[in-house]
């Protein structure tokens, strides 16, 4: 059996999946999104990516598409349809369908769309001999905390640092701060030992593994501040780190061409993956 794509209240097969043409989703990228990592069948921090999907949706004052009980279900039936037992899976509400016009239309309904993919953990010699990273200038938009299908400047990031032979993008202020990747969270691990990563806000989008991250870190006594850094101090480093929905913690070991400590991951990074993969599989025993 193929893949599944929801569509608006219908399962329908991915391939003849559509949305209206004027779905101010296509028109104007008004709408939000959310991946959830699965791992085992289950959803990984289900509840927190649902809770930045309302925020987000209330950021741009974009109604619930059905009611969060109901969109649990959907993501089952989804991953129940679709066979999904390691992967992702992708959901997005758009403003609906509307006559083109900038401002907002007096009465539509919001667009639901999902879709899952497998994915494969990382390989394992990107967990042994870390990532690099290319620095970007960041030019997006000053609400970077709305999880907005508008990413063009997050794409032209990645597309340049794949160029440059790098993994990811860290995008730097015109301070000459990182606020994070194109579409990961920055981290580096000082000289004395401290975990740093940028305090959330409009200036970033808020991870949730990132959020689990601090957490985890600060519950086991590991010393973490939330404070910008600039590409200089992170190029000083003596480890760096990226996290996301799909590699969870991966260490960085160049940046712009340089190597961070010695070059290779570092026992802070290593021991933060552990912790989070630790929580992960806490999640997957508990799942009922």
């Amino acid at each position: 059996m193929g893949r599944v794509a929801y569509v608006n209240g219908r399962y329908v097969p991915h391939g003849q999946a559509n949305v209206h043409i004027e779905d101010r989703g296509y028109q104007f990228a008004d709408g939000v999104y959310e991946v959830v990592p699965v791992i085992d069948g289950v959803l990984i921090d289900e509840e927190l990516h649902l809770d930045r999907l309302g925020y987000s949706l209330g950021e741009l004052r974009i109604a619930w598409p059905v009611a969060r009980p109901v969109l649990r279900l959907i993501l089952r039936e989804m991953l129940a349809r679709n066979h999904l037992g390691r992967g992702i899976i992708y959901f997005q509400v758009t403003r609906g369908v509307a006559p083109r016009d900038h401002k907002f239309p007096a009465r539509t309904k919001s667009s639901l769309v999902v879709t899952t993919k497998r994915l494969a953990p990382p390989a394992p010699a990107l967990l042994e001999n870390g990532v690099a990273v290319a620095s970007q200038p960041d030019i997006r938009w000053q609400r970077c905390d709305i999880k907005s299908l508008s990413l063009l400047p997050n794409i032209l990031a990645k597309q340049a640092a794949h160029e440059s032979g790098a993994f990811e993008a860290w995008l730097v202020d015109a301070n000459g701060v990182v606020t994070e990747g194109s579409s990961t969270n920055a981290w580096i691990v000082t000289r004395s030992g401290e975990i740093v990563t940028h305090p959330t806000g409009r200036g970033i989008l808020g991870g949730v593994t990132r959020r689990s991250l601090v957490q985890l870190a600060e519950a086991s006594g590991l010393a973490l501040v939330e404070r910008g850094f600039t590409l200089v101090e992170a190029q000083a480093a003596a480890e760096a780190f990226l996290t996301s929905s799909s590699a969870f913690v991966l260490p960085v070991t160049r940046i712009d061409g340089q190597p961070v400590g010695d070059g290779r991951p570092g026992p802070v990074t290593r021991r933060l993956r552990e912790i989070y993969l630790a929580n992960v599989a806490a999640q997957i025993g508990a799942a009922p």
